[in-house]
Parts: structure tokens; sequence; C-alpha cells
């Protein structure tokens, strides 16, 4: 990937340096698959589906795109079956290097995106009903860095609680925020034994019983509104990511889903930062700049 670069762009702000470090981090193999020719390395593969989620382009058009710039990208399918080999684990562990180790208030929250974008033009004359959001993704965002920490990808729809202990065992955090659909007495029983301030609205199920107080009541005596008001930053997030790279998923096999899904977020931890220095103190761009992984 280093062939057609401008060589007066800074060694920290290339793709090349910013991918590679990254795989040093993670202990990635230099080639993905054990067998067969080795022509490219993994951290060309990453390259072009990182610059391919950032220009929100298909396979072929990002091929297309660096063979014209003149720099050596894999093919099509290429790069299609590395982003079904890439395993899990490396997903989430870039996620967890790239926000942060420590964090201080973390926000939980599900968003959908739709399989395809359709016309509605073509829905208005079929039957007028729009598609249902069978995509689902829980998140788990750092309200200071901005970052997202932890993510779970669901190809059907399924409520936002049952992803919460899985997002809570990838991060350390002090403070919790999230929704009312979040409010269950096992949650909160559980931030508790992680020693995690959990800020959790309480649902309205009737009058509890005297002298029996669960988790979820005990909770309630610390929550603070202020602190709350934190949950609407990932928000924010979820809406970042789609209007950058798109409300729909092209992909339709499960495991590229989840690798279209999961390089978004990633492509937002790792150049999210250009798009805050404008218009921002220096104190908190320093924040953005001290959490990245390039550093």
């Amino acid at each position: 990937m280093g062939e057609g670069v401008d060589p007066s762009m800074g060694k920290e702000e290339r793709i090349e340096n910013k991918v590679k470090h990254l795989l040093r981090k993670l202990n990635a193999p230099r080639w993905l698959h054990h067998f067969g020719p080795k022509t490219y390395e993994l951290y060309m593969h990453l390259a072009a589906l990182l610059i391919k989620t950032y220009c929100k382009l298909s396979y072929r058009r990002i091929v297309k795109l660096l063979n014209l710039l003149g720099i050596k990208c894999p093919s099509k399918s290429a790069l299609q079956s590395t982003a079904k080999k890439i395993p899990k684990w490396m997903w989430d562990k870039a996620l967890e290097l790239t926000s942060g180790v420590k964090h201080h208030i973390i926000a939980i929250d599900g968003t959908g995106f739709s399989r395809t974008n359709p016309s509605y033009h073509y829905l208005r004359r079929i039957d007028g009903k729009m598609p249902k959001v069978p995509i689902k993704l829980s998140g788990c965002f750092d309200t200071r860095t901005k970052k997202w920490c932890a993510a779970k990808v669901r190809v059907l729809p399924a409520h936002d609680i049952r992803d919460a202990k899985y997002l809570l065992d990838k991060v350390k955090a002090n403070i919790l925020v999230a929704d009312k659909g979040y409010d269950a007495n096992w949650l909160h029983e559980y931030c508790a034994q992680r020693s995690i301030e959990a800020h959790i609205p309480v649902r309205n199920k009737g009058k509890a019983i005297h002298k029996m107080w669960s988790y979820r009541r005990k909770a309630s005596e610390h929550f603070r509104v202020r602190t709350y008001h934190r949950r609407e930053l990932i928000e924010s997030g979820n809406g970042s990511i789609k209007r950058k790279y798109g409300h729909s998923v092209s992909s339709k096999n499960c495991k590229t889903i989840r690798a279209e899904v999961m390089s978004r977020l990633l492509t937002h931890n790792l150049f999210g930062y250009n798009f805050r220095d404008s218009g921002q103190s220096q104190k908190f761009r320093n924040i953005y700049i001290q959490t990245a992984v390039y550093k």
C-alpha cells in the first residue's frame, strides 16, 4: 500500500502505518491464511477494507480506485474472503485498543441497520410498507473520548439487554448509563459485583413490597440525572456512524455483515479525531490524540 502515497504526508498520518501499528498490537499474523500464495499481507487487506468503509464504496470500486492511484491492492474476491475470515476476537480487540483500556463513564444502547437500501418509490408501488430492520448493533460508547469500546452484531432483532453482560465483560469502567430498557435486577446485581455504578431509570412496575429491597431499588438511591444525561452521547454516536458510513449494509453473509459493521466502528475510532480538531480546544484535542492507537 506504500506506492503512490504523497511523501509530504506525515508518517503518523498514513493509513498504512496506522494499520501496521494496530496489527502489531493485536499480535496478528503477517498473512491471514496459512496456505495459499503469500502475495498480499494482512495489513494490505485491512487497509483496503477501512478505505472502502471511509469512502462508502463497494468492493469493485475500491479495487478500481486504488489501482487508479497506483496503490497495490488485492482483488475484489480476495477482499471479500478476508472480510469473512477475520475472527471476531480481532475486531473486539481492535476496538479495545483504539478506545483505551480504562473508561470512566460508558453508555450502552442498541440500533438497527437495514440489509438493503430500497427505493421509496419502489416501496410505494408495492404496498407502502417499510422493510424490517434485521441487523441489530449493541454498542458500548465512551462518553469522554467519543469512541466505541465494544460491540455485538446480530442478524436478527433482539432485546437490547441480551447483550449488556457481553459488552460489560469487554470493558473496564466506573459508571454505566443506559435507558429504561436495561432496568433489570440481574444487571444491577452484575454491576454491583464488578464495582460499576449504574445510572438506569427505574421502570414503573408498581409499589415495591415493604423491606424487600432489590439491587435495582438500591441503585435508584444514588441515581443522578446529570450523569444519566451522558447517555445522549451514544445516540449521537449512532447517528454519526449512519451519516458517515450509511444506515444499511450490502453484505449477505452473517460474517461479512459483522465485518462491515465492525469496520465502521473501527474507522470511526481511527479517523474520527480528524473531524473534531477544528473548533475544539487544545485540551479536548489531546484527549482524542492520546487515546489513538497509532500514537
